[in-house]
């Protein structure tokens, strides 16, 4: 479950970065690379798991599954806080220092 929240994160992000400029103004890129980072990640620990598991790792149980969910939104919402104070570290269009000045 985890694969699969961090891979549609992935694909969603990189569709928005693709079609928008803004978005590409907006560093939307170092959040595309952290998902399909997140991506890989559990790409590489699902395939260790089946190693160990074998055909088992295809029929969890319930509340396997609700925790896996719960960790995959957990690592999008940790990785876009990431993306929000980087976007605001960088401050692209100046807004931050301009507030910032303003006081």
């Amino acid at each position: 479950m985890t694969l699969l929240v961090s891979v549609f994160a992935a694909i969603v992000t990189t569709i928005i970065w693709y079609q928008s400029a803004k978005a590409r103004e907006l560093k939307i890129s170092c959040l595309c690379w952290m998902f399909w980072g997140a991506s890989l990640m559990w790409l590489a620990d699902a395939i260790f798991e089946y190693a160990e598991l074998g055909a088992a790792y295809f029929t969890p149980a319930i509340e396997d599954l609700v925790n896996d969910l719960f960790l995959g939104l957990s690592v999008i919402a940790l990785a876009m806080v990431i993306w929000v104070v980087y976007f605001l570290i960088r401050d692209p269009k100046g807004v931050v220092k301009a507030a910032i000045q303003r006081k």
